[in-house]
């Protein structure tokens, strides 16, 4: 009877033993499972986020490619401002030469010296008020101090009734475009 024991002693400690077993294979069992299914969601994590890669090239190229577009078209577009700048000035220019036309065209059949005079004069005022609306306007030189900023000496005269220095006579007249000199009086400067 004790053998009988002792056998079922046995045989529940390897009940036991084998009921041990099956619980660590089905953990296990269950851990590859819980394994695969992780491997599975990181599969489609991977996948996902490799779409999220191939949108971001996309787009990155595609903006890229927009500012190609952009660049080019900014270029065109300050190429074409300089080409074209003067154009508002001729625009506002040609009624004057439209006025010159005139003028001469009515030279021949006119014989009033003064009237022609007065015509020439109208044309020269029209003109200049259209330099003075696009910021030109004349350097006032006689009587002024000399300045080598806006004026170019050709000669020197004594005269004693001005300050040494001062611009007697202007040969040609000096002009500024708004702040700037773009043609230098040349006169005639009271020497010493």
């Amino acid at each position: 009877m004790s053998n009988l024991k002792n056998k079922n002693k046995l045989n529940n400690e390897e009940k036991e033993s084998m009921k041990s077993q099956n619980k660590n294979i089905d953990s296990d069992l269950n851990n590859i499972e819980n394994m695969k299914k992780t491997a599975l969601n990181l599969e489609e994590n991977i996948k996902s986020l490799e779409g999220e890669i191939d949108k971001y090239k996309e787009l990155a190229l595609r903006k890229a490619a927009e500012f190609e577009n952009y660049k080019r078209r900014t270029e065109n577009d300050q190429l074409n401002l300089l080409k074209y700048a003067a154009e508002a000035l001729i625009v506002k220019l040609l009624p004057i030469v439209d006025d010159l036309e005139r003028s001469i065209s009515h030279m021949t059949e006119e014989t009033d010296v003064l009237k022609i005079k007065e015509g020439i004069q109208l044309v020269y005022n029209k003109f200049m008020k259209t330099l003075e609306e696009q910021g030109v306007k004349k350097i006032e030189s006689v009587g002024k101090p000399f300045s080598v900023d806006f004026h170019e000496a050709l000669m020197q005269r004594v005269d004693d009734s001005v300050p040494p220095h001062t611009v007697l006579d202007e040969l040609e007249t000096g002009y500024m475009y708004k702040d700037r000199v773009i043609r230098h009086a040349k006169v005639i400067v009271n020497g010493e």
